[in-house]
């Protein structure tokens, strides 16, 4: 069984900076891509930023220079760096890792969410 736990979050006021991290545990092989998504109420489910094994990175338009995403392959952790937070990106964040259990089997797994709440 693999298990994303995150930490972070929390209420912040607008300009201010929240970190956000993730560790996955468990029965894991490898891991393919690391993210974060978010989801206001009302809203759909969307990505945030995103990071595959190798480095590579991917951010949604509306975080670009703002949000930094990293990942410790040994540690099996994601972060995320949110700077110059605005009321919009109030919304519960979510963990996401391709996880392979054992060669030739990837399956997709979600962490409980955690909440940012930015004032203005």
């Amino acid at each position: 069984q693999v298990q994303l736990v995150e930490s972070g979050g929390g209420l912040v006021q607008a300009g201010g900076s929240l970190r956000l991290s993730c560790a996955a545990s468990g029965s894991i092989f490898s891991i393919n891509a690391m993210g974060w998504y978010r989801q206001a109420p009302g809203n759909q489910r969307e990505l945030v930023a995103t990071v595959t094994s190798g480095g590579s990175t991917n951010y949604a338009d509306s975080v670009k220079g703002r949000f930094t995403i990293s990942r410790d392959n040994a540690k099996n952790t994601v972060s995320l760096q949110m700077n110059s937070l605005k009321p919009e990106d109030t919304a519960v964040y979510y963990c996401n890792a391709k996880i392979r259990p054992r060669a030739g089997l990837e399956i997709n797994y979600w962490g409980q969410g955690t909440q940012v709440t930015v004032s203005s």
